[in-house]
């Protein structure tokens, strides 16, 4: 099983970016999908996730900026980020939990600018 993420990049505050992560190896239509992110000296951390179902959870910094999505039929999940701020920056991983395992994505940068 592979995870791709991509979409990150340098954007000025109040930009938006669009991450994408597509998995192979595998369908994963039944199972949790979601993206954490991890600043520079800072634990890992939710930023939201989506059930097979479609049901949303997102951190509390990023709701009503950050929608997250997903295609089945892709095998991809999304994650839409607007009115982007400097305390967003970090280092973005997507996650896929299909019992009894748990995938990781090799993480997409996101830096932004104040």
């Amino acid at each position: 099983v592979q995870l791709q993420a991509s979409g990150g990049g340098l954007v000025q505050a109040g930009g938006s970016l669009r991450l994408s992560c597509a998995a192979s190896g595998s369908t994963f239509s039944s199972d949790v999908m979601g993206w954490y992110r991890q600043a520079p000296g800072k634990q890992r951390e939710l930023v939201a996730t989506i059930s097979s179902g479609g049901s949303t959870n997102y951190a509390g910094s990023v709701k009503g900026r950050f929608t997250i999505s997903r295609d089945n039929a892709k095998n991809t999940v999304y994650l839409q980020m607007n009115s982007l701020k400097p305390e967003d920056t970090a280092v973005y991983y997507c996650n896929i939990v299909s019992s009894p395992y748990d995938y990781w994505g090799q993480g997409t940068e996101v830096t932004v600018s104040s």
